[in-house]
Parts: C-alpha cells; structure tokens; sequence
C-alpha cells in the first residue's frame, strides 16, 4: 500500500485528485489518502444537489458544493473534519467492505479508549451517535471507499447548510438519510487538534500496513489532476448539471403579494415554468415564463434575466431580486 500526502483544502481540487487517483493510478494496489476541505457539501453522485442544500445558506456563506463519483448522501465538510479515502484492486477477495475499511479508524479511536462500531449500512458510531459516514465507487474492477470523520464541526453550520427549505420537491435522485451526529472530539479524554488526529491515523495505517510507503505525486500526476479540477469537477455543470430531472413548487411571499411557482427543472436548467400568486401587475407574467425557458436554475442567472425587463410592470411593488428568490 502507499499512502498520498494532500495538503490541499480545496474541496472540488481534493475530489479530483482522489478520483484522479483511483482512475489512473491503476499500477498501485492500494491507496490512502488523508485530506481536511474547506466548509464545503460534497453530494453524492446520483444526488439533486438542489434537494439536499440549503442554496441561499450555502451561496451567503461562501460554502462550495461539489459532487463526488461515489454514491450515497450530502455531507458537510470544514476544516475540522477528517476525510479518508482508500483505493483497491481487490474487490473481488470479498473482503473490502465498509466494515473492513473503518477498522483503522475504530482501532485508532480504541487507542483512546473509546469504542467506536460500525453500524447499518455505512456508519461508523459512538453511543449510537454517528461520527463517520462512508461512500464506495467502483471502476474497471478498482474500489474507492471514502469516509468523512466528524471531529470538531461546527454543527450549527452543518445544520443550515444541509437544511432543505419546505418547498415541494420532486425528484429522482437520491436522497440523503439525516442521522444524530457527534463529534469526536467530544468523545475523546484529552483535547487534540483534527490534524494531531489525521496523524494518529496514518500512524495507524503504518501500523496495520508495515510496508506501506509514500507515493509522491509527479508533475504529471498534478498537471493532469489540475485539468480535472478545472474541466470536470469545479464546473456548474457536474455539480449541478448532472441532477437528475425534478419538479419544484416554491410558495413565497411578501409585502407586495404571494408568489407561487411550478418548475420543471432538467439538468439544473428550467424547461418548464408556471408562476401564481395573488400579486399585482400590468404586464402579464407569461412573458417572463417564457423568458427564463432554458435558463440555469440558479438564483444569480435568474436575477440576471429578470434585470433585462422593468419587473415592476409584472410584479408591482417588488425588486427583480426578490421575484428570483421567490422562483429560485
């Protein structure tokens, strides 16, 4: 096994370099790789990403969402979360399950004297309070399995931006399953930093894998993970491009009257759009049904739209901002 050094805190750069490393790097049997992200949402690949954030919460906090190759729910990452992918070849031994590859993290934990278990179907918990939620992806016969350690998290954070507004949302993709949470530095004897911890992991790893040694990136390796990054796994459209189709209902209002609307959203861009309300205008909305067809499904290209008309004269007594908030 080798083991990679990342001291990136860019959440979209260290999702590419990890799948850089599980779609390329073939020759290596098996990977680790430790990395800490900055406040971000990593949703799940086949996920709405719109079903699972609260947008508003995450654009005012300059909280980044991106989206990973593996399966499974949202997370919410900041600097005091410890994230750990490893990678194998070996997945047809039948003995890399999500059990197996928490073992580090439940053996380091012990070093502490506290027990952790793994739990359902992908959980790792202390006291039945879950701590660490792991993902898999396979490709060409390689494993990638990934967890996300909650060590010091600010969870009022963490709450907001995975609070999902009451909008009706219908959509096809899967959705996250909420759980009660804890931080493991809450449950550990002595106050560590996340990076004395990260340590103490890979100490581990050394530990359970003694001939385990460093893989050093190449300029080639960080030429073609940066080409990545800035092509596939930081661009509008794999984040929110890939949802899958989705209805919305949104019922918003304010001063000047409520505004009700119905989208049909298909690759984050509407295809459909029907708005209600009991608002006054002079102007009838049509016109601005009909003018943000095919726009991304986003409150900054909506706005952008609804500035090319005098909005007043669709919906008096209200700014273009607040009728984008009010669709978005």
């Amino acid at each position: 096994m080798k083991y990679i050094v990342n001291k990136s805190h860019n959440p979209a750069y260290n999702v590419a370099l990890e799948a850089y490393a599980f779609r390329e790097l073939t020759d290596e049997d098996e990977l680790f790789i430790l990395w800490i992200n900055d406040p971000a949402i990593i949703i799940g690949k086949h996920q709405n990403a719109i079903q699972e954030i609260n947008k508003a919460y995450t654009d005012d906090h300059g909280i980044k969402v991106v989206r990973r190759l593996s399966g499974g729910g949202a997370v919410y990452h900041d600097r005091n979360n410890l994230n750990y992918t490893i990678i194998s070849n070996k997945t047809d031994e039948g003995a890399f399950d999500f059990k197996t590859f928490s073992q580090p993290v439940i053996a380091t934990l012990a070093d502490f004297g506290v027990a952790a278990e793994f739990s359902g179907r992908n959980d790792l918990e202390i006291d039945g309070k879950k701590i660490c939620g792991n993902a898999q992806a396979y490709y060409k016969g390689r494993m990638m399995h990934h967890g996300c350690l909650l060590f010091d998290v600010d969870m009022t954070v963490l709450g907001n931006a995975l609070k999902v507004s009451k909008d009706k949302i219908e959509s096809k993709g899967v959705k996250s399953v909420r759980a009660r949470v804890t931080n493991i530095l809450n449950e550990l004897p002595e106050t560590i930093s996340v990076e004395e911890f990260s340590d103490r992991i890979l100490d581990k790893m050394k530990e359970l894998y003694p001939d385990m040694t460093e893989y050093i990136l190449t300029e080639d390796d960080l030429t073609k993970i940066q080409k990545s990054y800035e092509e596939q796994f930081n661009t509008w459209d794999w984040t929110y491009g890939a949802a899958p189709e989705y209805t919305i209902e949104r019922n918003v209002r304010y001063s000047a009257g409520k505004i009700n609307t119905y989208a049909k959203v298909e690759n984050s861009t509407i295809k459909a759009l029907k708005i209600y309300g009991d608002f006054f205008g002079v102007l009838d909305v049509d016109a601005i049904e009909s003018l943000l067809l095919g726009c991304r499904y986003e409150y900054s290209d909506v706005l952008e739209k609804l500035k090319t008309v005098d909005i007043s004269r669709y919906f008096s007594g209200m700014t273009s901002e607040e009728v984008a908030r009010a669709i978005t």
